[in-house]
């Protein structure tokens, strides 16, 4: 039940920090990295259990769920329901990387 909260509580952070980066945007665009939203946006996003674990240098292990990343133009109304359940996402060795992501629009 904790978890749920904290979910719902960061989804709501989220949304109104990318509602805030949508009003920056000048005309229609999204600035360097940033994102551009022209509609409402709604992102649901439940998580279970979640493990991300780097090992070595200049490592990246990541879990990402009901997201928004940088660099993204969206037009329109829009619905992100993500729910996920056991995450893992581990990175051993140089130049490594693991990624998880559930319900996400726009990054690399």
């Amino acid at each position: 039940m904790k978890k749920l909260v904290l979910a719902a509580v960061l989804s709501v952070a989220t949304t109104l920090a990318f509602a805030q980066a949508a009003a920056q945007g000048q005309g229609g665009q999204a600035a360097a990295g940033g994102v551009n939203i022209q509609g409402n946006t709604n992102i649901n996003a439940a998580v279970g259990q979640q493990t991300a674990v780097a090992v070595g240098q200049d490592n990246t292990a990541k879990n990402t769920v009901g997201a928004i990343k940088g660099g993204t133009n969206i037009k329109g109304n829009t619905n992100i329901n993500a729910v996920a359940g056991k995450q893992t996402a581990v990175a051993v060795g140089k130049g490594n990387k693991a990624e998880n992501t559930v319900g996400q629009i726009g990054g690399k």
